[in-house]
């Protein structure tokens, strides 16, 4: 009976998204950073709106443009933004602009990895207001470990998430909005910490052991919702079929569409895909591989004090001669 009712679900959704124009999807994704394989905004950007747009059971139109768009018209009937980069190399350029559509057009945001990262001030003025939440100076972290995922309980974002077992420059201890809703946690511990990056602070510190969103959501007043997920580091992690479901699944709840019961239908990725549209690093280009049990296999980091870390990045004096 279960599969009868979710056949009629699904063949509803297809009904009902044929009756409707096509919901418009707009990636906005930073340039090249970091080293071939990581931060590979424009290839994870095309392959999500790839997969929104080969799927039926939600009329979508997703489209993808290199930074902030210089002719802005595209993203004024967009139904979703999605900005993919390093802090605020995209945003920065259309602070106003975004404000205005989130405003008066209700346009639903997802900020991934990096871009969940402004200063203070706009974190506060655009983040909180626009997506939930967002990286504070002094606060959050960005370590690398191993998430076990687990999807809110009951969300539409949930909906067909298998398990997301990923190392991935985590950020957490997170800035949230009161409003802010949890949709994908984990816990953060000594036996899943494979190192801490270059920011780690006491209260990251005493975090050890509690659970921390690390995808996140809003509805806002009038009814248009964001979000924020702090994974996206390492490309090969977007061939895992939970993690990239979650996120899919996430980009059409931002743009306020129903999420199918079992989920935005996704196919495997296979390597070849994984590597279209890579960032060209000349012979310094890798070739990236489908995640395997060794990526996530590792002897634990020490979960240090934020002295111990600050003496461990201190560079070694060089000897007088």
């Amino acid at each position: 009976m279960k599969k009868i009712i979710n056949v009629l679900l699904t063949l509803s959704f297809l009904w009902s998204a044929s009756a409707k124009k096509a919901t418009k999807i707009v990636f906005l994704h930073g340039g090249r950073s970091h080293a071939s394989g990581d931060h590979e905004f424009k290839a994870g950007s095309h392959l999500l709106a790839k997969h929104l747009n080969k799927q039926s059971a939600v009329s979508i139109n997703a489209i993808v443009n290199a930074g902030w768009p210089k002719d802005e018209s595209i993203i004024d009937d967009a139904d979703a933004i999605v900005i993919y980069a390093d802090g605020t190399s995209v945003i920065g350029k259309g602070w106003e602009k975004m404000d205005q559509l989130v405003k008066k057009n209700k346009v639903g945001v997802l900020f991934m990895h990096y871009a969940v990262h402004p200063a203070v001030e706009q974190g506060e003025k655009y983040y909180l207001p626009w997506i939930g939440g967002y990286f504070k100076n002094g606060i959050s972290v960005n370590p690398f470990w191993r998430a076990d995922i687990k999807p809110m309980k009951g969300h539409e974002t949930a909906r067909g998430v298998g398990p997301i077992d990923a190392v991935d420059e985590f950020y957490f201890n997170i800035n949230y909005h009161p409003e802010a809703l949890f949709l994908g946690t984990a816990t953060p511990n000594e036996q899943n910490l494979h190192h801490i990056n270059n920011i780690w602070t006491r209260a990251a510190y005493l975090a050890k052991g509690k659970k921390q969103s690390l995808l996140w959501g809003i509805v806002r007043p009038d009814g248009g919702r964001g979000a924020g997920f702090t994974g996206g580091h390492h490309h090969r992690n977007w061939a895992i079929d939970g993690y990239r479901q979650l996120i899919l699944n996430t980009i059409v709840w931002v743009a306020g569409q129903k999420v199918p019961p079992e989920g935005v239908p996704t196919s495997p990725v296979t390597e070849d895909e994984l590597n279209e549209q890579l960032d060209d690093y000349g012979a310094r280009t890798n070739r990236v591989k489908l995640p395997t049990e060794a990526d996530v296999t590792f002897t634990p980091g020490p979960w240090m004090t934020p002295e111990e870390h600050a003496e461990s990045r201190r560079k070694p004096k060089k000897k007088k001669k």
